[in-house]
């Protein structure tokens, strides 16, 4: 069985027992989340598909941590013109466990 949500703007698919990081979610280490806005559930043969949403589905996961991601750098610079500018961002995520899909 597994399931497809959304979070934070952008598509997972999920099953149970699954680690998966997504965008950063306010809640602490060790603490559950319900993620309810689910797309499709399949089991075997048969599938949900939600038009946006499947109604009364929802994705229970724990927070395994919050973390950074290495740094990106972002290098612009205009020829002939003496123009450079460096920057670095360091996105926030959390690590999740997948713990049950209902629905």
């Amino acid at each position: 069985m597994y399931a497809i949500i959304m979070t934070g703007g952008k598509q997972y698919r999920v099953e149970k027992g699954l680690n998966v990081v997504v965008e950063k979610l306010e809640a602490e280490a060790g603490k559950e989340v319900v993620l309810d806005q689910v797309l499709m559930i399949s089991d075997g043969d048969k599938a949900m598909v939600g038009r946006p949403t499947v109604e009364g589905a929802t994705v229970v996961a724990k927070v395994v941590r919050q973390k950074r991601l290495p740094k990106v750098l972002v290098f612009k610079k205009k020829a002939k013109n003496g123009y450079k500018k460096m920057q670095g961002h360091r996105q926030y995520v959390t690590e999740l466990e997948i713990v049950d899909i209902k629905g």
